[in-house]
């Protein structure tokens, strides 16, 4: 009598909680233990469920490892900013990533993002091909809409890898500094960044400013006299047209 082949363990326990409990138990594990160390084997340790429901939810370690730029689902979530307001559209993107990110703690964010995440630096270093259902690829869908609108100049593909290092780079400093204004600081970045590719008809961002989590006012970026976003020089008023 042949033997049965191995395959993927039978698919056991499908339902929302089980998949949010092997994600905080991998996120618990790559806090403290790093993102290199990080096995199938250890989260079911720490999560206590079965082979069968990981494979219920996940291809295999990688594809658990994407869901932290995948969740919420980039691909179709609603955004409340108006379609003109494109650095806006961008911006409420990154918030919702940084948000999780946050909640997460400081500790996932400084093993998450590294050289030694083999997953994320392989997938970040596979050029401009976005897998669906990622924050990148729904940032090069909003960029090339409001290109198709004419809202929007120069090349998309670079500019959502840019932004991608705008974005790590401003969790990097909120790691090293534990700064409370990064979604200000991210948000300022961008829509500096954006500004000189604006057309016609796009509307220019307004940086919302936070305190202590709530909104505290909302701050229009200062323009040179190019038209593109500036910043005031600390000994004058007068307004200097801000370079990235």
């Amino acid at each position: 009598m042949p033997m049965a082949g191995r395959g993927r363990p039978r698919k056991t326990d499908g339902n929302a909680d089980s998949r949010q409990k092997i994600i905080d138990s991998a996120a618990k594990l790559i806090a403290e233990e790093g993102a290199e160390s990080l096995t199938v084997r250890r989260i079911l340790e720490e999560s206590g469920l079965s082979s069968g429901t990981f494979y219920h939810f996940f291809r295999d370690r990688n594809d658990l490892m994407m869901s932290f730029v995948k969740d919420p689902g980039f691909e179709s979530v609603s955004l409340g900013t108006p379609e003109n307001d494109v650095a806006g559209r961008v911006c409420e993107l990154y918030r919702m990533l940084v948000s999780r990110y946050l909640e997460l703690g400081n500790g996932f964010m400084k093993h998450f993002y590294t050289t030694d995440n083999e997953s994320l630096a392989s997938y970040m270093g596979s050029g401009y091909e976005y897998e669906k259902g990622t924050v990148m690829c729904r940032c090069l869908d909003e960029l090339e809409d409001a290109k198709s609108r004419g809202l929007l100049s120069g090349n998309t593909e670079e500019m959502t890898a840019d932004i991608c290092t705008i974005v790590k780079g401003c969790v990097f400093d909120q790691c090293l500094t534990g700064r409370r204004d990064v979604f200000e600081v991210m948000e300022r970045i961008i829509s500096a960044y954006l500004g000189p590719h604006l057309l016609k008809g796009a509307q220019r961002h307004v940086i919302r400013i936070f305190r202590d989590g709530k909104l505290a006012r909302y701050r229009r970026p200062h323009l040179g006299k190019d038209g593109n976003p500036g910043r005031r020089h600390p000994r004058c008023n007068a307004p200097q047209t801000l370079r990235i």
